[in-house]
């Protein structure tokens, strides 16, 4: 375990710039193919699957608990105990590091803090952007595909990458350092899902096309290491050895936040696991059969991400003025009739007859049930649950449910427009908010498949 103090994390969108530049993959697809792929060796590996049609009968019939098309299920076990216990043995190695290190006061008993964080949560955090939308999405795809090259589809895997965040990562090892994060426990599977579909089908493009981009084996190695720098450093050994010395090997980066004399500094930890002790040779370039792939409704396309501008409306009892502020939605439209969002709105309001103004948030997870699902024009209706804060203070938040119309638009099988109005619901404070809203939502993947509509 690598561990390094870090204020800055600006090496991480870089590095996704230059796989992204290096990549010649063109994302995920439905489209099958029954080409032979000859791929060079690779300690992890994938599982052509001839899924029964049957099973989308179902689109949303769930394989991880009980496999129905041959997916390897005693490898994901494996892996996933794998996990747990090295999760486990992190934590005790940092409640022995000194206190200088870790951040943790000598006296804290760190099972006692796990279950404070726990009962504390789930709060919206302030953690620092890049931690929490490209440091999370990132350890969601790790654990993504965990599943998916276990030869999972996408549903299970990010089932099983939503699990795991949750209660492998959020509500375990990350508990002993900080309260569960809102944002956390929905961008990590979610996001996660969206760029470990995407490395995983670059990986594959890539080491099917010889190991090449751009016709270079050495940007394909670049591309590949970057994807997944432990299996290209296990395929190294192997090499090295001149035998399959590394059968597997996975890892992640993770981060603990540690107060640093009144300021808040990031350990990151780089993890690598490698299981060795083959004995046999090295293996040799293998031919596999990319079977026709069964067309799956439920891809990456269902995840959409919206931004916009919202009126806000105040109850009088808050004093404050009206005003525009920004809403965004991260979410998945399960079918063209439901839909599942994560919400959050935020600017700055006057107070009425002064200069003064305060920060406002609002966020909330919130449902949708759509009407005329074969048209481009869908009223909606929508009713969920959330919070309200001032000046970024949680003990004076505010629970409120909401409710309201909407209308979604479909533009483009990966563009919309939305509008509504919803009204928000204080029983505690006996207020009632209102907002009137606008945006634009972008399907990931194909977007909203043809058959839907």
């Amino acid at each position: 375990m690598l561990g390094l103090r870090l204020k800055r994390f600006n090496w991480l969108p870089m590095g996704i710039a230059v796989l992204a530049i290096l990549s010649t993959a063109r994302g995920q697809t439905n489209a099958p193919s029954a080409a032979p792929v000859r791929f060079a060796p690779a300690s992890s590996y994938y599982i052509p699957l001839a899924v029964d049609p049957a099973v989308f009968d179902s689109p949303y019939n769930i394989s991880l608990f009980k496999p129905q098309s041959g997916e390897d299920s005693a490898r994901l076990w494996s892996q996933t105990k794998s996990l747990y216990v090295y999760g486990v043995g992190v934590v005790l190695v940092l409640a022995a590091m000194p206190s200088d290190i870790t951040g943790w006061e000598t006296e804290d008993n760190i099972f006692e803090k796990w279950i404070t964080n726990v009962k504390e949560g789930p709060r919206w955090d302030r953690d620092d952007w890049y931690f929490n939308y490209i440091g999370h999405t990132y350890c969601g795809g790790v654990f993504y595909q965990v599943a998916r090259k276990s030869g999972y589809r996408q549903w299970d895997s990010f089932l099983y990458a939503t699990l795991l965040s949750t209660f492998y990562w959020e509500y375990g090892v990350e508990a002993f350092a900080e309260v569960p994060s809102i944002q956390d426990l929905v961008v990590t599977p979610v996001l996660g899902w969206v760029y470990g579909e995407w490395a995983y089908q670059t990986e594959m493009g890539i080491r099917g096309n010889n190991n090449e981009v751009l016709g270079s084996r050495i940007l394909g190695g670049a591309s590949l290491f970057l994807l997944d720098p432990i299996d290209s450093l296990g395929n190294g050994v192997n090499r090295l050895v001149g035998r399959k010395w590394i059968k597997s090997g996975y890892g992640y980066f993770t981060y603990l936040p540690v107060d640093n004399q009144g300021t808040t500094d990031h350990q990151v930890y780089l993890h690598m696991k490698f299981p060795i002790g083959a004995s046999g040779p090295s293996e040799p370039d293998r031919t596999k059969l990319i079977q026709a792939a069964t067309y799956d409704p439920v891809d990456t396309g269902i995840v959409g991400f919206s931004v916009g501008s919202s009126y806000q409306i105040m109850d009088s009892d808050w004093n404050m003025e009206d005003g525009w502020c920004t809403k965004a939605t991260l979410g998945l439209y399960f079918t063209p009739r439901s839909s599942l969002r994560l919400a959050y709105t935020w600017g700055s309001l006057e107070e009425k007859g002064t200069i003064r103004s305060r920060t406002h948030e609002k966020y909330s997870l919130d449902g949708q049930y759509y009407l005329n699902p074969k048209g481009k024009v869908r009223p909606y209706v929508t009713a969920g649950f959330g919070e309200q804060l001032w000046e970024e203070d949680t003990a004076q938040k505010t629970f409120q449910l909401n409710g309201g119309l909407g209308l979604h638009w479909r533009v483009h099988r990966k563009i919309s427009l939305n509008a509504d109005w919803i009204g928000f619901v204080s029983m505690k404070d006996e207020t009632v908010d209102q907002s009137v809203s606008a945006g634009l939502t972008y399907r990931f993947g194909q977007g909203e498949h043809s058959n839907w509509y």
